[in-house]
C-alpha cells in the first residue's frame, strides 16, 4: 500500500459515494490498525497515521517507527476487508445524515415491489418503504408507479438505512399545500395548524399578515383549481379550510364549521371548551361518528364539548347535586366548581389540590378527603357503565334486527292484501287470482323497500351524530 495508491483510493471514494475525504483517511487508519493487532496483539502500543497531503502511511510500535514495507506483508486481506467495511459504514452514515434532515419532507418515487400491501420506493440514491398502515384507507398501487409521500422515520439497519415513508401523515397534507399554493411556499400564507383522519378529512387553520390577501380563497384556488389538485393526490378526501385567529371565541367557532355556534365557554383548569348551538345543529357540528368534533378539537388544542343550552343545564344541576353529597363540598362551592367546567367525578379527581384549596378556602386535608372521594365514585361509575354497555350488548343480540321487526307488519300486510275475501266467481277471476299469487312483489315491493330505506335511514342519522 504505497502513498499514491492511498491518494487514489481516497479521491476515488470521495467522488463515487460523497463520502469527506477525512472519514476516509480514517477509515484505511483503522483497518491497518485492526490488521496489525492481529500480528502484535492487543496489548502493545500501536498508532497508525496517514498523511493527508502525501498519502503517505506510518506506524508506532510501541513507540518506535516501524518499516512501511511491513505493511504489505502483514494481513493485507484483514485490512482490506475491514476498510471496505468502514468504507460502508461512512457512505451508511453520509446517507443516514442526508436524510435525517429530510423528514418530514416530501420526496417523489417510483414504486419497484409490492410485497403483502408494502410497498417499496426508489427515491433516487436508495430505497425506502411504505407500509400499509402508512398508506391512504382505500387506495392502491402498483408497480412502476410514481407516489409521493413524506419521510417520517430514519434509522441505521446493519450497513444500510432503513426509511420509512407516510401518506398518511398530517405532514403530508402540509408539504403538499406548500407544493401547490405558492403563497405558502413564500410564507406569504403561513398554515397554523392541521388535523387529519387520513382518507376521510382534514382541517386546515391557516393565516396571513397580509390584510390585502384573502388566506383562505388564496388556498382554495379560482373555482377551487388550487385545492382540487390537493383533493385528488388524497383520493377525494375532504378539505375544510379555516381562518385562524389567535382568540379561540372566534377560531373554536371557524373550526367547527359548517355548524353554527351559538356561544364558546372557555374551562381553562381543564382545558376545555363548552360550544352551544341549537337544536337542528347538533348533529352538524358533532359530525359522523364525532370526527367533526373531535378534528376541530385537535386543530384547536382544546377538548370540546358540544351541547345543547338546556343540555347544559341539566348537567349543570346535575353536576351541583352530586358534588353537594361529596364531604366539605358547600352548595356554592359546587356551583363554582362546576363553573369552571368541572362535570362529573371523574374532572374533580384530577384537579390539582393547590387549585383546590385556592377555589375552596379550605385545608389541605379537606381538598385530599375531596379528590380522594371523588376518584373513588368515578372509579364506581366507570365500573357501572361497562356492566351497562355489556347488558346492552347481550340484549341487542338477543333482539331482532330494527329492520326486521319494521318490515314483518309490512308483509303481512301485503299478504293480506293478495288474499281474496271471497272465492272468484268467473273464469277470468280465477286467472287474474292466479297470476296474483304467482308475483306476488309487483304489487307489495314497493312498499316494503320504502320501509326498509326509512328504517335505515333513521338508523344512519342516529349514528351521525354520536356524543363524546
Amino acid at each position: 500500500m504505497n502513498a499514491s495508491e492511498v491518494l487514489r483510493i481516497v479521491d476515488a471514494i470521495h467522488r463515487d459515494k460523497s463520502i469527506d475525504k477525512e472519514i476516509v483517511f480514517e477509515g484505511i487508519e483503522q483497518a491497518i490498525l485492526t490488521a496489525l493487532r492481529k500480528h502484535f496483539g492487543e496489548e502493545d502500543e500501536l498508532i497508525v497515521t496517514i498523511d493527508r497531503k502525501s498519502g503517505e502511511p506510518s506506524v508506532q510500535h510501541n513507540g518506535e517507527f516501524l518499516d512501511p514495507d511491513i505493511l504489505g506483508r502483514i494481513a493485507a486481506q484483514t485490512a482490506k476487508q475491514v476498510m471496505i467495511q468502514k468504507i460502508r459504514e461512512a457512505e451508511r452514515d453520509a446517507q443516514y445524515e442526508e436524510f435525517v434532515e429530510l423528514q418530514s419532507q416530501l420526496v417523489t418515487g417510483t414504486i419497484t415491489r409490492l410485497e403483502h400491501g408494502v410497498a417499496t420506493v426508489n427515491i433516487g440514491k436508495t430505497e425506502a418503504i411504505l407500509p400499509r398502515s402508512e398508506q391512504i384507507p382505500g387506495e392502491s398501487h402498483r408497480v412502476n408507479e410514481r407516489i409521493r409521500a413524506v419521510i417520517t422515520d430514519v434509522r441505521k439497519s446493519g450497513s444500510r438505512i432503513k426509511i420509512v415513508l407516510s401518506r398518511v401523515h398530517p405532514d403530508f397534507v402540509r408539504r403538499l399545500f406548500e407544493v401547490e399554493i405558492p403563497e405558502i411556499a413564500e410564507s406569504v400564507i403561513e398554515v397554523r395548524s392541521l388535523a387529519r383522519e387520513a382518507g376521510y378529512r382534514t382541517k386546515v387553520a391557516v393565516s396571513c399578515y397580509d390584510t390585502s390577501i384573502d388566506a383562505v380563497g388564496a388556498c382554495v384556488g379560482v373555482r377551487g383549481a388550487r385545492i382540487r389538485g390537493i383533493v385528488d393526490e388524497l383520493g377525494g378526501e375532504r378539505i375544510d379550510i379555516v381562518r385562524w385567529n389567535d382568540s379561540l371565541q372566534i377560531l373554536i367557532p371557524n373550526a367547527l364549521q359548517p355548524a353554527e355556534v351559538e356561544d364558546v365557554i372557555l374551562c381553562p383548569m381543564l382545558g376545555r371548551v363548552i360550544v352551544l348551538v341549537r337544536d337542528d345543529q347538533l348533529s352538524l357540528a358533532i359530525g359522523k361518528k364525532g370526527q367533526n368534533v373531535r378534528l376541530a378539537s385537535k386543530l384547536v388544542g382544546w377538548d370540546i364539548e358540544v351541547m345543547t343550552r338546556d343540555e347544559l343545564d341539566e348537567q349543570l344541576e346535575r353536576s351541583v347535586t352530586a358534588f353537594s353529597e361529596v364531604p366539605h363540598v358547600t352548595e356554592d362551592l359546587a356551583e363554582s366548581l362546576v363553573s369552571q367546567g368541572f362535570f362529573n367525578f371523574d374532572d374533580l379527581s384530577v384537579i390539582e389540590p393547590e387549585h383546590l384549596v385556592e377555589l375552596s378556602g379550605l385545608t389541605a386535608e379537606e381538598c385530599d378527603e375531596i379528590i380522594a372521594h371523588a376518584d373513588v365514585e368515578s372509579l364506581r361509575q366507570e365500573k357501572e357503565e361497562k356492566a351497562a354497555r355489556a347488558a346492552g350488548r347481550a340484549a341487542s343480540r338477543s333482539t331482532p334486527s330494527t329492520v326486521s321487526s319494521v318490515t314483518e307488519p309490512a308483509t303481512e300486510m301485503a299478504t293480506t292484501l293478495i288474499e281474496p275475501d271471497t272465492e272468484p266467481d268467473t273464469e277470468q277471476e280465477q286467472a287474474e287470482l292466479a297470476q296474483t299469487q304467482a308475483n306476488p312483489v309487483s304489487e307489495t315491493g314497493d312498499a316494503t323497500v320504502e320501509i326498509e330505506t326509512t328504517s335505515e335511514e333513521s338508523l344512519d342519522d342516529s349514528a351521525e351524530a354520536p356524543r363524546e
